[in-house]
């Protein structure tokens, strides 16, 4: 089936994501007030293509009347929840959260690369990977940090029901099952989804228990973005006139983490891993 990967694309995928994983980790550092999420834009490009990749979301339009989306990272503030464009004006200031959401194709097609990974030759391109993250920007409220760590817990919780043999709504069934105690909103317009030969593709991977998601099931091959996206208020969302940004309807700080999951013959590999990211399996 198409969605599925092979060996060699898996092993690729895993590697792409193990560079972007350690890009995302340098970026979060440059989180501080009185930086522009331009400038952590560029700096996101910079060194996307110095590991030999091409931003995936930086041209990116999902039919060709939409604009092309400007930015190397989706940066988000606050309320904003995805698809942010990082602009100079979009300064970080002490008690913001701030979302970079970032995806990059890997390896880059070039004749010398072709000889080496052949498994690209036929398509001429890479493989992409997807991966997010929300930190915080000096000093937050202990509400504030709460939420960042609920969202990231969520995240764990649906990588750990990715099981061989198990289907894609035990994911959304885990994460809504401890989310949706706590009060929180749990966004239902946006998802994850699969990855790897494109940005985006099959199957939907959502926050919440999808009945229809049962025959969906996981084997070696599946390549899927799990990205919980959780907010202190309700779950409907609002389009900014740019045509990209989709913030909170009601205005309530949002949470994004994200991570590419790859499933092999031997188990669960989290792609996009950073070298220094706590688990929190509390």
């Amino acid at each position: 089936m198409a969605y599925l990967k092979s060996k060699e694309e898996q092993k690729l995928i895993i590697e792409g994501g193990k560079i972007i994983g350690e890009i995302l980790e340098k970026l979060a550092k440059l989180c501080q007030p009185g930086v522009s999420a331009f400038v952590i834009d560029k700096e996101a490009e910079r060194m996307i293509r110095k590991a030999g990749g091409i931003p995936a979301f930086k041209g990116y339009h999902s039919h060709k009347n939409e604009p092309p989306f400007p930015s190397t990272i989706c940066a988000c503030v606050n309320e904003e929840l995805v698809h942010g464009i990082a602009t100079p004006e979009k300064i970080l200031k002490d008690g913001d959260i701030f979302t970079i959401d970032i995806g990059m194709e890997w390896p880059k097609a070039t004749s010398s690369k072709l000889k080496v990974y052949k498994v690209i030759k036929s398509k001429e391109k890479g493989y992409f990977t997807d991966t997010a993250l929300t930190v915080v920007v000096g000093k937050v409220p202990e509400k504030t940090q709460q939420l960042l760590n609920v969202t990231k817990k969520a995240l764990e919780i649906g990588i750990g029901a990715v099981k061989i043999g198990g289907t894609i709504a035990d994911i959304g069934k885990a994460i809504e099952n401890y989310v949706k105690p706590q009060g929180y909103g749990i966004v239902r317009d946006l998802v994850g989804h699969g990855v790897g030969h494109a940005v985006h593709e099959e199957p939907r991977v959502p926050n919440y228990y999808d009945k229809s998601l049962e025959n969906w099931i996981i084997e070696p091959g599946v390549v899927i973005a799990i990205e919980p996206m959780i907010s202190m208020g309700g779950h409907k969302v609002i389009t900014a006139d740019n045509g990209w940004s989709i913030s909170m309807a009601d205005g309530s700080l949002c949470g994004h983490f994200e991570h590419t999951v790859v499933v092999t013959e031997e188990g669960v590999v989290v792609a996009t891993r950073r070298p220094g990211e706590k688990i929190n399996n509390n």
